[in-house]
């Protein structure tokens, strides 16, 4: 009679060596309560999402273009809207980027100091300065430019041709409709707090008159 062999024993990997699946921002680790309903989900609040990818991007990106180009962020935005339409004002990168007005002022300011931009007077409005890109603009756009693709690259790596279309589609169609939140936040504002909402209004009024 053969004898039998021994069961082998399959141990577990050391914890070290054994992976898992992280855990989504906001999403409770396993153990956990589920979040209360008087609490904002933080695994289904769009806004969110939105956010920590914007933060993350944007500071992962300023580290890098200012190690190697001494460019920050906001003068990186600005130099992808000159370098699109040639020459722009600081309302109009305001209103593209969403970027207050005083900043985008300051980043002229330095970009001029730099030699990456040179003001003129607005040929449709003689009172308003337009800043115009200059050739070493760019080639500065140009070089950053490489960088920011390939963060890009990266970044999209996990989708596939297909869903990229349908994420810049879903992309664009939520920021077209910025406004309509605004309007909805505005009129809850008047119904929920409508003290606050005339001193608003009278703060907006005392500012036009300024």
């Amino acid at each position: 009679m053969t004898p039998s062999r021994p069961k082998t024993r399959v141990s577990a990997a050391p914890a070290k060596f054994r992976t898992s699946r992280p855990t989504p921002p906001g999403k409770p680790s396993e153990g956990k309560e589920l979040p209360s309903p008087d609490v904002i989900d933080l695994d289904r609040y769009a806004p969110a999402f939105l956010t920590w990818i914007a933060n993350k991007l944007s500071r992962g990106a300023s580290q890098h273009y200012l190690a190697l180009f001494d460019v920050g962020i906001e003068i990186w935005r600005c130099l992808v809207l000159l370098a699109v339409h040639g020459s722009v004002t600081a309302q109009q990168v305001s209103r593209v980027i969403g970027m207050d007005k005083g900043a985008v002022s300051r980043c002229f300011k330095v970009m001029q100091e730099r030699g990456l931009i040179r003001t003129e007077l607005d040929p449709a409005d003689g009172r308003a300065r337009i800043a115009v890109l200059t050739p070493e603009g760019r080639a500065l756009h140009d070089r950053v430019r490489e960088v920011a693709l390939e963060r890009e690259r990266a970044f999209l790596s996990v989708l596939n041709p297909d869903e990229v279309d349908t994420l810049l589609s879903l992309l664009r169609r939520l920021h077209e409709n910025l406004p309509t939140v605004e309007i909805a936040t505005q009129n809850y504002v008047k119904r929920r707090f409508p003290e606050a909402a005339a001193r608003g209004r009278k703060r907006r009024n005392e500012d036009e008159e300024e």
